[in-house]
């Protein structure tokens, strides 16, 4: 299965994998599984780091290439999405996630309650 990494689980995978429930973590160390970190994560973590909401010193794509995950860039098809998702909520990397998750057909990885609101396959 694939599985895309909200940016919370990808940062508790690095830093506090016990955050993360067992049958999640058991899914991202399942050999059968592709784990994606979105470009929309990084930029998400490097804008919240230069505003001083999150403390990052470390690169966080060269973190994601060591755990074995695969990067996917946001395309243009993706962002088609956007104007297509009902305001549930105005968080722009959560919509964006949502957005590459519909686009792309690839279920998020979450413990947020307000992806569920959206038509997008949640683990």
């Amino acid at each position: 299965m694939r599985i895309i990494l909200d940016t919370h689980i990808f940062l508790w995978a690095l830093a506090e994998p016990h955050r993360i429930p067992e049958k999640k973590r058991e899914e991202i160390k399942s050999p059968a599984n592709m784990i994606y970190i979105s470009s929309i994560s990084i930029a998400e973590i490097m804008i919240k780091a230069s505003l001083e909401k999150l403390k990052v010193d470390f690169d966080p794509v060269e973190e994601a290439e060591k755990c074995g995950f695969e990067l996917l860039d946001f395309s243009g098809r993706d962002a088609l999405q956007l104007g297509k998702l009902p305001f549930h909520h105005r968080d722009p990397f959560d919509r964006m996630l949502i957005s590459q998750s519909l686009a792309t057909g690839i279920p998020i990885m979450t413990e947020d309650s307000k992806f569920r609101s959206y038509n997008c396959r949640i683990i």
